[in-house]
């Protein structure tokens, strides 16, 4: 199933995806999708209704395909590639840190580039969300407890990142930094989240092109190594890093976003974002 929420920012009613692309309203039968709604048992119940027989919804703004979310927790480095571009090591285990929940936003949301910044940066990522209770999971279980997937675009503001001292964090949360969606795609619609394609666009020109087959450390054990540091909770996002091609590994000189910039992005079956920059 490709759930969704659809509205206006703040109002989002939930959705889902009918087998000829359109938009049904799922409002008559769940409240919202949240980690309440995306569990196995509630999932099964969404999964038996016809969405042919639900009502249609014409042109409308997608919300963050999550509602709700607790944690927005980030893997970095997590393709070689992508670390030798930014000439950094390969880490020897997940670095791991933090956006704000503050900074979600829908798949199609401008991207606002905050006061004082003049380096921010594009992300690609295999958004991964969690549908129940993990702690101390082993790997070899851990997709079980995945509700399902989407797209993420990371957007990180450089020189507060890297030069502004402390953690990542503060190049990561500015409001509008975390698009997600458009949909939530059930994991049996995703039988090998290790091997899908992905790209981005700035104004029409491809800056990254890659595949989850890449990265160094897969979902399965993502979702155990963190289970073990914290305990991830139904509705939670890990965005599980970016394949080369980010703004900051351009050579001869790196390149950012601007206002009036558009980006577009998107992975093999989780659907597509579409962007506008513009002045905070």
């Amino acid at each position: 199933m490709k759930l969704l929420r659809f509205g206006p920012r703040g109002h989002e009613k939930p959705g889902i995806i009918d087998n000829n692309g359109g938009v049904r309203d799922l409002s008559a039968h769940i409240d919202d999708i949240t980690g309440a709604t995306i569990n196995d048992v509630e999932l099964a119940k969404i999964a038996q209704i016809d969405p042919e027989s639900l009502p249609k919804v014409e042109a409308c703004r997608y919300g963050p395909c999550v509602g709700g979310v607790g944690k927005f927790i980030c893997i970095g480095l997590n393709y070689s590639d992508h670390a030798a571009e930014a000439d950094m090591i390969v880490p020897s285990e997940p670095i791991v840190f933090a956006k704000a929940t503050s900074a979600i936003c829908g798949p199609n949301d401008n991207i606002e580039i905050p006061p004082g910044a003049s380096t921010t940066d594009w992300e690609i990522e295999l958004g991964v969300v969690i549908g129940k209770h993990a702690k101390y999971v082993d790997e070899i279980e851990a997709l079980d407890y995945v509700a399902g997937y989407c797209v993420v675009n990371d957007v990180s503001e450089r020189d507060f990142q890297i030069n502004r001292e402390g953690q990542w964090i503060k190049g990561k949360s500015a409001d509008t930094f975390g698009p997600i969606g458009p949909w939530l795609v059930t994991r049996d619609e995703v039988p090998d989240p290790q091997n899908l394609t992905m790209y981005l666009d700035v104004n029409g020109k491809r800056m990254q092109t890659g595949s989850t087959v890449t990265m160094i450390y897969g979902v399965a054990y993502i979702v155990s190594y963190l289970s073990n540091f914290m305990s991830l909770q139904p509705g939670d996002i890990i965005a599980t890093g970016t394949p080369p091609g980010v703004g900051l590994g351009k050579k001869p000189f790196p390149v950012y976003l601007k206002p009036g910039d558009t980006v577009e992005l998107s992975i093999e079956g989780l659907g597509q974002q579409n962007q506008n920059v513009v002045k905070g």
